[in-house]
């Protein structure tokens, strides 16, 4: 008999636990199943996101193949011709000249007209200013150019004796240099891919000979886009 009321007492026992744990199984397949659904923010996101990357994939196809089809030229300015008037210097260290100055821009594209605008350019001798060139925006047609036509005088330019001795050197060694600095913004459009802006800055030393002017085109004075 007291055996029988250990197994009773077992049995109960045994029971009792199986009437709690499907219960406790069964909270644990519902927190399962709840913690497995996404947001449907989180896929909207997730979609956008593909949406994106997919149009970004396609605009660089498109600028890729559009660059390959027209191949955009950046215009460029050009030094192509130049004279020197005049050169004359006193005793008392004053110089006067005179430089005709030709200047190309050109446009290279065979499908987009260019635009020219701020145009600045300085002209000096041994850091003394002589003038400054300017020119009002214009237009250059495709695969054209626009020449513009400079001729500057300056007034009796004072110079140190430094620079008075550099133009005797320049006499002799019939040489001298002048400093053209500048630039001009460039703009073009290619085709559908937009507008292009540029600086083209032109930075050169112009020399001649003082005997009979004439321009010493050894180095090229063209510029450069930044």
């Amino acid at each position: 008999m007291p055996s029988s009321h250990r197994d009773h007492g077992q049995a109960a026992e045994y029971q009792n636990q199986n009437q709690h744990h499907p219960h406790h199984y069964r909270r644990k397949l519902v927190n399962t199943h709840h913690s497995g659904n996404t947001h449907p923010l989180i896929w909207l996101a997730a979609i956008l996101c593909t949406i994106i990357a997919i149009g970004v994939v396609i605009a660089g196809i498109v600028v890729f193949v559009g660059y390959m089809v027209i191949h955009p030229r950046i215009p460029v300015i050009s030094v192509t011709k130049a004279h020197l008037d005049l050169l004359s210097n006193d005793y008392a260290g004053l110089l006067q000249t005179q430089l005709t100055i030709i200047v190309v821009a050109q446009n290279g594209n065979a499908r987009a007209h260019a635009t020219f605008s701020d145009i600045n350019f300085n002209l000096s001798y041994q850091g003394q200013p002589i003038a400054r060139m300017v020119a009002e925006t214009f237009d250059v047609p495709r695969n054209s150019s626009k020449t513009l036509n400079y001729v500057v005088r300056s007034a009796s330019i004072p110079l140190t004796p430094d620079q008075m001795e550099e133009v005797d050197e320049s006499w002799k060694r019939d040489v001298i240099g002048f400093d053209l600095k500048g630039s001009a913004r460039t703009r073009w459009r290619v085709g559908a891919l937009g507008s292009v802006k540029f600086w083209s800055n032109l930075e050169c030393e112009l020399k001649f000979r003082p005997s009979n002017g004439s321009y010493i085109k050894h180095s090229r004075c063209t510029s450069e886009s930044k």
